[in-house]
């Protein structure tokens, strides 16, 4: 098949196939309308995972694990690492600073890993939370427990303002979770 843009045609439309997104039939017919009736000799040249769609496909997961990867490695760094804590704490607030401007960012564009960005700097900002709790306030619980507060107010708020399920959820339970802590134990 010298025309590379018919190639890239077919290659979409096995991708269509192969999920479903026409029927059987209307993907058989329009592979043999653009490879011109010579369907057999084309079928080792195409192939579903070479579709556009699939690359991007691809691609977002891998930013999407990315993302999860990386705000749990800051997030146990932040407690595993006692030699520099101010250094790793600045870079942590940074990275959650990154984060929540890129949500809001992405979240225009309603791309497919906006959802994770807010989610990161959450665990980032809350790890934080806690750390600072620990390291400068060691033995008064209350600031722990002020901050642990403040964390789940701004998910409640977070989840209501922006109709996040899952923020409101968190936010709301882990609220009840503290001040049940603080007030009967």
């Amino acid at each position: 098949m010298p025309n590379p843009k018919k190639k890239i045609v077919l290659n979409e439309i096995l991708y269509w196939k192969q999920n479903r997104l026409l029927p059987d039939h209307y993907c058989d017919f329009l592979m043999t309308l653009y490879s011109e009736g010579n369907g057999d000799e084309l079928i080792e040249e195409i192939s579903h995972k070479k579709s556009i769609i699939a690359t991007e496909n691809k691609r977002k997961w891998i930013f999407s694990i990315s993302i999860i990867l990386i705000s749990l490695a800051l997030f146990v760094a932040l407690f595993t690492v006692t030699k520099w804590v101010g250094l790793v704490s600045i870079f942590v607030a940074i990275i959650a600073i990154i984060l929540l401007i890129s949500a809001f960012l992405f979240s225009k564009k309603e791309v497919t890993f906006a959802p994770l960005l807010p989610i990161g700097a959450a665990l980032l900002i809350f790890g934080l939370s806690v750390k600072v709790s620990i390291e400068y306030f060691p033995d008064r619980s209350f600031v722990l427990y002020g901050l642990l507060i403040a964390n789940c107010l701004i998910w409640l708020f977070t989840g209501l303002k922006l109709k996040l399920l899952y923020f409101t959820l968190s936010g709301g339970i882990a609220l009840v979770i503290v001040l049940g802590y603080q007030f009967f134990i």
